[in-house]
């Protein structure tokens, strides 16, 4: 179950807002969140500071309103999968993956463990990460920071980072974005020297020294590193009573992690 309103911001709640922060300048554009916490982010950010978002299930229709987690809604419109490829080809569209690997150039795998002729572990396959990050903004979401994840290079490259993206080309480098990369430690952008990944802020109870501990590569790190901001009692509200009430998003961000 979710927490009570009044409870302090669990550390889920925090990445709910961080997440919702990501979208907060998008506009009027089609938000893909892929995954538990990216769903009520993006939901949130809805009922809030971007209310142009336009949101769908996941699955083939735009929604009307923002619904629970699992629950139903009006129908807007209709989006088969066929039909996201025409939003992705005119970069209308931020989309929140996950990342089974990400480098600190912001490359992301979610194909394959290992060496690429005999990798060990076959995952998703690369699906529509290279396109995304062709086409339109990007984000990732981490739910378990380690440094099996944030690594210093990636076994296969799926979602294409700046850098990789300019050596590719004009048609590649035209329309990367990677905008953000939200964890259960911290929030980090490309920022950093030759686009490489930066410490944004850290959640509260987490120390920078957790976030460098838990990461594979050198993060750049500026010389104040702000705390990630806890949800207003009005985005807790809506959180925990309008689109999570069943405390879905604990399976991703549990209990035990707490704020401080």
């Amino acid at each position: 179950m979710s927490a009570p309103t009044n409870a302090p911001s669990t550390r889920a709640d925090v990445c709910a807002a961080a997440i919702a922060d990501a979208f907060s300048e998008d506009g009027e554009i089609f938000a893909s969140p892929m995954g538990l916490l990216p769903t009520v982010g993006v939901r949130l950010a809805k009922l809030t500071s971007n209310p142009d978002l336009v949101i769908s299930d996941g699955e083939s229709v735009f929604l009307g309103g923002v619904p629970p987690l699992g629950g139903t809604d009006v129908v807007e419109g209709w989006i088969p999968f066929r039909k996201v490829f025409d939003v992705i080809a005119y970069g209308r569209r931020h989309v929140m993956m996950g990342a089974t690997q990400v480098d600190r150039h912001g490359n992301q795998n979610i194909s394959a463990i290992g060496p690429f002729a005999q990798p060990r572990r076959q995952l998703l396959g690369s699906r529509g990460a290279p396109g995304n990050t062709v086409g339109h903004r990007t984000s990732y979401w981490v739910p378990r920071h380690s440094d099996r994840v944030f690594v210093e290079r990636v076994d296969v490259v799926s979602g294409v980072g700046p850098r990789r993206a300019r050596e590719a080309g004009p048609a590649a480098a035209r329309f990367n974005d990677i905008h953000r990369v939200v964890s259960n430690l911290g929030v980090f952008d490309l920022g950093g020297a030759d686009d490489t990944m930066r410490l944004v802020s850290v959640h509260p109870g987490v120390a920078v020294d957790d976030v460098v501990a838990a990461t594979g590569f050198s993060l750049e790190i500026p010389a104040d590193v702000p705390t990630t901001r806890e949800p207003s009692y009005e985005e807790l509200v809506l959180i925990r009573e309008v689109i999570d009430p069943k405390g879905l998003r604990f399976k991703e961000v549990p209990h035990d992690q707490h704020r401080d």
